[in-house]
């Protein structure tokens, strides 16, 4: 054990995630196991800023395994990319005692976790809270399991009014800049086409798709889309779509949004939070820094946060292949 950590400060930032509460819990228990005292510091980069902090205990985490969001809330902090705003964050740390910290958080938060560490003296090691499952260095992120099924849920539920109806729905699913949503929520939901950034679309081809279906007596679809895709989102896609079909079809547009964000996490975000958590803690014992924790090939692994936010995840090209095989 490090004899030089006695307290390391946890936190949450970027958008919040399902299974936040439970990687916060897993750091907490972790680090009273080892003897260690825990501070959380509220609001992400705000709240460390600002000095937001808390004494956290075994009571502090009792029953948040199940919940979604997270007990630290969570901020994006344009304050933490001045040097200023560093430097206050860093005093703020040092007058809390705090020796190492834990982020829980997406790129955003681990390249902001880069540019304090290389100036200040206080290691950080990561873990990947982000639902978008864009990260390098990790087979999946925290709350993407939890977000796919939320997705599948709600699509089920709209296929039974698109088939009532006659309809063709295109749904926008989270997704800026990563398809992985949108890809394995419509293998998963049967989609008649899925749209996202990481491949090109042929607005064209996707109404022939559709009209292909009508004529084969198959007058309901489901349209999944990205919010990040090259021709914009699910309206604008919609509005061009509807400009080259023939008048007779009826096109609905549904946005989920941010209830993709919330509710009780699976079992595979509880225990993928847990071990990460966990793993977390015991990195920074044995004097890892500026680096995530993951999981590849269910086995706990270490990536650089340069390495993990640098290097652009691309979607396997064979669920690329197999969702236009299964949606013809």
């Amino acid at each position: 054990m490090n004899k030089t950590i006695k307290r390391i400060g946890v936190f949450t930032s970027g958008g919040d995630s399902p299974g936040m509460n439970a990687c916060i819990r897993a750091v907490v228990r972790t680090a009273l196991y080892h003897g260690l005292h825990v501070t959380g510091i509220m609001r992400g980069y705000e709240g460390m800023i600002d000095g937001d902090f808390k004494e956290m205990n075994r009571d502090s985490v009792s029953n948040i395994l199940h919940r979604g969001g997270t007990i630290l809330k969570t901020a994006r902090s344009e304050r933490f990319r001045t040097e200023e705003g560093m430097k206050t964050a860093y005093r703020a740390l040092k007058a809390e005692r705090i020796d190492a910290v834990v982020a829980i958080g997406g790129d955003g938060t681990f390249r902001g976790a880069t540019e304090f560490s290389s100036k200040y003296d206080i290691p950080f090691i990561g873990v990947p809270g982000t639902i978008d499952n864009d990260l390098f260095g990790t087979d999946y992120t925290i709350g993407y399991d939890t977000a796919l099924n939320t997705v599948i849920e709600a699509v089920d539920k709209i296929r039974d009014t698109a088939q009532s109806h006659d309809r063709i729905f295109f749904i926008e699913v989270m997704g800026r800049d990563a398809g992985f949503i949108a890809l394995n929520a419509g293998i998963a939901v049967g989609s008649e086409a899925i749209l996202i950034p990481e491949t090109p679309t042929d607005l064209q081809s996707v109404a022939d798709h559709l009209e292909d279906d009508w004529v084969r007596k198959k007058t309901s679809s489901i349209v999944i889309v990205a919010e990040g895709e090259e021709e914009g989102g699910a309206l604008k896609i919609a509005e061009k779509i509807k400009a080259i079909l023939p008048k007779h079809f009826d096109i609905k547009v549904t946005i989920l949004g941010h209830i993709q964000r919330g509710g009780n996490p699976t079992c595979l975000d509880r225990v993928l939070a847990s071990r990460l958590g966990c793993a977390a803690v015991e990195a920074l014992l044995k004097g890892k820094h500026t680096e995530m924790a993951g999981l590849i090939h269910d086995k706990v692994v270490f990536t650089p946060f340069a390495k993990a936010v640098k290097h652009h995840v691309e979607p396997d090209n064979e669920l690329v292949h197999l969702a236009d095989l299964l949606g013809h």
